[in-house]
């Protein structure tokens, strides 16, 4: 256990030299940190608290603002939906009900096998072109429940 603090420790000391100490590179920080471990566990939490001496309730107030920050887990593809009033007039309520059927689980929740995780998130800025998600950093728009099946069997038989 105390080989993987020290992989963490150097891991963390190096995403922060390359950022900076101070409260404005949290995010950076935390983005990266993030991108390297597929989430932000607590040992991670601890480590950037105690590198940037930043507490860590402060750090979760960060992490619980930003949808993008995963403090658990997640799939292989990451699926959020945007919730936003522009996609709910956009009938955003169909395309949750085809993904949740679809991949046999409720948002918030990751397929058995990790490969899904389905999440919403809030504007992901296609406000003109909803309901859209995104999987992973890929922008899906003008979505129907078609196209959604379509994204998932594509997903699933590794062609994108």
């Amino acid at each position: 256990m105390e080989h993987r603090g020290q992989v963490i420790r150097e891991n963390i000391s190096k995403i922060i030299s390359k950022h900076g100490t101070t409260r404005e590179y949290l995010l950076p920080v935390l983005n990266e940190a993030d991108a390297l471990y597929g989430y932000i566990n607590e040992n991670v939490l601890v480590e950037i608290s105690e590198q940037m001496d930043i507490p860590i309730g402060e750090i979760h107030g960060v992490m619980s603002f930003y949808s993008f920050l995963n403090s658990e887990k997640q799939g292989k593809y990451v699926i959020r939906l945007c919730k936003t009033i522009s996609c709910d007039m956009a009938n955003k309520n169909r395309i949750e009900k085809v993904l949740e059927k679809e991949l046999e689980i409720k948002f918030g929740q990751t397929t058995e096998d990790g490969k899904f995780s389905l999440l919403h998130t809030n504007c992901i800025g296609m406000c003109d072109q909803g309901p859209a998600m995104l999987v992973n950093d890929k922008v899906y728009t003008k979505l129907t429940p078609e196209k959604v099946f379509e994204i998932i069997e594509n997903y699933r038989g590794g062609k994108l």
